[in-house]
């Protein structure tokens, strides 16, 4: 199956089977993530909100999300490859075959283990030849060269 041009989000089902604290802190994730894949998202939360764009990503509220997520991936399944991140198995189950499903805790451990981590840079110290170390170390302690 090729990667998914498409990401549907069961919001509130990823906020709770993840470590996030509010739902900004996830939507952020999410919007980094489909970004980095050159991906679109949506991400559907129940209940009531502004529907926003973020990016690549757009959030959106449902008085029942379930019914939008299957909707949304009923359309767009014959016109790209879509991906349900859910662990409701009967939305999962519903959404079709042509639709890649995964569970919340599975998307979240992949999540984490290829999110962008930025390298501390190396110190000063480890990017100076050993001559120029040694003259600074003389300078710091008052000694003359």
């Amino acid at each position: 199956m090729a990667e998914p041009t498409l990401y549907l989000f069961d919001g509130y089902n990823l906020l709770h089977a993840g470590d996030y604290g509010d739902v900004r802190r996830l939507v952020d994730e999410l919007a980094s993530f489909v970004a980095l894949q050159g991906a679109r998202g949506i991400v559907v939360f129940d209940g009531v909100g502004d529907d926003v764009d973020r990016g690549p990503l757009q959030v959106r509220y449902a008085p029942v999300a379930d019914t939008l997520l299957d909707r949304l991936a009923a359309e767009h399944r014959d016109r790209e490859s879509v991906c349900l991140v859910s662990s409701d198995l009967a939305i999962r189950g519903t959404s079709g075959q042509e639709v890649r499903s995964l569970s919340s805790r599975t998307f979240l451990r992949d999540l984490s283990e290829t999110s962008h981590a930025e390298r501390a840079p190396l110190p000063l110290a480890d990017r100076l030849d050993e001559e120029t170390r040694a003259r600074l170390e003389r300078l710091r302690r008052g000694k003359e060269d």
